[in-house]
C-alpha cells in the first residue's frame, strides 16, 4: 500500500475536505477572486518602523513551549520592531485562563484554537475573520488546499487557520509490550483486544493508560456504530438509541474497576502534559493521544515507542482526520495586521517548520510537506506515514462542533465520573446525559 508521501498526503486533503462537509473545490465564500467585504473595516496597517507588541497564547508540553519560543525569536529577528509576549499552559489550564480574558475583552492577539471552541469564540464575535486577509494576500494560501481552509470555517467565516492535520494515534511502550509478551497491536484490533492487553499489563503491575478520554473516544465509538455525537444542525444529540452510550460506559466501568486506568482522584491531579503522563513515567503501557503528540510523548519517555491505530475502526468508519490545532486572531487585538503577518509566518515559513517538524500536525502547505521529508527523524517520519495511512483508512470527519458543545462535553465528563463512582447507573447516566445535552443544544434552534 506504500505510495509516495506526496500522493498519500493528497488523499489526506480529500478526506479532510469530506470530513468538514466540503468538497476539495473552494466554495463561493472562499473564491480567491472575491474582494474583501466593503462592510468589513480593514485594520490599521503598521509600518516596519512602528513598535508593535503582540501577545501569543498556546497550550502544550515543555517541548512545544521551548520550540515555539524559538519560532517567536526568529520572527522578532526578522521584524525587530515587533515584541511578542508568550502565554502558555497545559490544555485544561489554557482554556480556564482564556475564559476570564474573553469576558474582560482582553484576549491575546493570537490564540491557539481547537475545533471544539471555534463556535464558542467565533460565535460570540471574539475572533477575526481571516478570509479578507487571504483575499488580499496578507495570508498566502497559494499552496494550501481549500479543504484545509474549510476546517477553520464557522458560520461562513474563516475563524481559524489550521497548523496541521492529525488523527487519533495512541502511543505504546515498545519495551513493555515485549516484557508482557504481546505484539504491537494490529491496525484492525478491537476493543476486546484492548481489554485483553490491558489485563496483561495489569498482571505485570502496570496500568493500560492513565485514561481513555471519553470526551474524545465516546464520539469516536459512536462513529464506529454509524452514529454521531451531534445532529448536522447542532440542535440535538446525533444518536437516538442509548445503547451505544450504555455499551461504551459499561466497558469503561470494567476497565476502571479492574484498575486498568488511573482513579479519578489521581487523574484530577494531572496537567495532561507529556511529562506527567503515566506511559512516559513508565507506569502504563499506552497513552491515548493524537498523532501529532507522538513526538513530544516519545521524547519525554526517552525509550522506544510505537504509534498505533485506535481500536474499533471497523470498516474504516470510526477514524477521521482532524485539525491538530489552529491559529486565530482576536477581535480585541489592537495590532491585527501584524498579528495576521505572524499567523502567515507560522503557517508558510519553511524555517518555522524546520523547527516544528510536524509536532503540531502534518503541515498544510504542500511545498513545506515536500521540503520537510528529507529532514525528518525516524520518529517524525512515523507520524507523517501514520497520517498518510489514516487518510486511506478513515471516513469523513464530523462538522465543526456546534455552539454549546463545550458545555455538552462537560456534562459528559461529569456523568461519566458519576458512573465510575457508582453514584448513578450506566442506564440512568445515559438518560441524564441525553436530557441535559439536548437542553443545551436546543438553544441552537432558530
Amino acid at each position: 500500500m506504500k505510495k509516495a508521501l506526496t500522493l498519500i498526503l493528497s488523499a489526506a486533503l480529500l478526506v479532510t475536505a469530506s470530513g468538514c462537509g466540503a468538497t476539495a473545490t473552494p466554495s463561493a465564500g472562499a473564491d480567491t477572486t472575491k474582494k474583501p467585504d466593503a462592510a468589513t473595516p480593514a485594520p490599521a496597517a503598521t509600518t516596519s518602523k512602528d513598535p508593535v507588541k503582540l501577545r501569543f497564547s498556546w497550550w502544550g508540553g515543555q517541548a512545544r513551549h521551548d520550540y515555539t519560543l524559538k519560532i517567536i525569536e526568529l520572527y522578532q529577528q526578522k521584524n525587530p520592531n515587533v515584541k511578542i509576549e508568550a502565554e502558555y499552559a497545559a490544555f485544561d489550564d489554557y482554556w480556564k485562563k482564556l475564559a476570564p480574558q474573553a469576558a474582560a475583552n482582553d484576549l491575546p492577539d493570537i490564540i491557539q484554537m481547537d475545533d471544539a471552541y471555534i463556535s464558542q469564540f467565533g460565535g460570540r464575535g471574539q475572533l477575526e475573520d481571516l478570509r479578507p486577509y487571504m483575499d488580499k494576500g496578507t495570508i498566502d494560501k497559494t499552496n494550501i488546499s481549500p479543504a484545509y481552509l474549510k476546517i477553520g470555517e464557522y458560520d461562513g467565516k474563516q475563524y481559524q487557520l489550521t497548523m496541521g492535520v492529525n488523527a487519533l494515534g495512541p502511543v505504546m511502550d515498545a519495551d513493555l509490550l515485549k516484557k508482557v509478551g504481546a505484539p504491537v497491536p494490529a491496525k484492525d484490533w478491537t476493543w476486546d483486544d484492548l481489554e485483553a492487553l490491558a489485563k496483561k499489563f495489569k498482571e505485570n503491575g502496570k496500568l493500560f493508560s492513565d485514561r481513555v478520554d471519553y470526551k474524545v473516544f465516546f464520539p469516536y465509538y459512536l462513529r464506529s456504530v454509524d452514529q454521531r455525537i451531534y445532529t448536522a444542525d447542532g440542535t440535538a444529540l446525533g444518536y437516538t438509541d442509548d445503547k451505544p452510550f450504555i455499551d461504551f460506559f459499561k466497558r469503561y466501568q470494567r476497565w476502571y474497576d479492574a484498575g486498568y486506568v488511573l482513579t479519578l482522584d489521581k487523574m484530577a491531579q494531572k496537567k495532561l502534559t507529556p511529562e506527567d503522563d503515566e506511559m512516559v513515567l513508565g507506569n502504563a503501557g499506552a497513552s491515548f493521544a493524537w498523532s501529532n503528540q507522538y513526538i513530544a510523548w516519545t521524547a519525554a519517555a526517552k525509550r522506544p515507542t510505537e504509534i498505533i491505530a485506535p481500536p474499533g475502526n471497523t470498516g474504516k468508519k470510526a477514524l477521521f482526520l482532524k485539525s491538530s490545532q489552529g491559529l486565530s486572531v482576536t477581535k480585541n487585538s489592537k495590532n491585527k495586521e501584524e498579528a495576521i503577518k505572524f499567523v502567515n509566518f507560522f503557517i508558510n515559513d519553511l524555517e518555522v517548520h524546520k523547527i516544528m517538524k510536524g509536532e503540531r500536525g502534518v503541515p498544510i502547505n504542500s511545498k513545506i510537506q515536500e521540503a520537510l521529508k528529507p529532514l525528518l527523524t525516524p520518529e517524525e517520519t512515523k507520524v507523517f506515514e501514520y497520517v498518510a495511512w489514516a487518510a486511506e483508512n478513515s471516513s469523513p470527519n464530523d462538522p465543526p462542533y456546534p455552539v454549546g458543545s463545550v458545555e455538552v462535553l462537560k456534562v459528559l465528563q461529569d456523568v461519566g465520573e458519576q458512573i465510575l463512582y457508582k453514584k448513578i447507573s450506566v442506564e440512568d447516566g445515559a438518560a441524564k446525559f441525553r436530557k441535559e445535552a439536548n437542553a443545551i443544544l436546543a438553544k441552537n434552534k432558530k
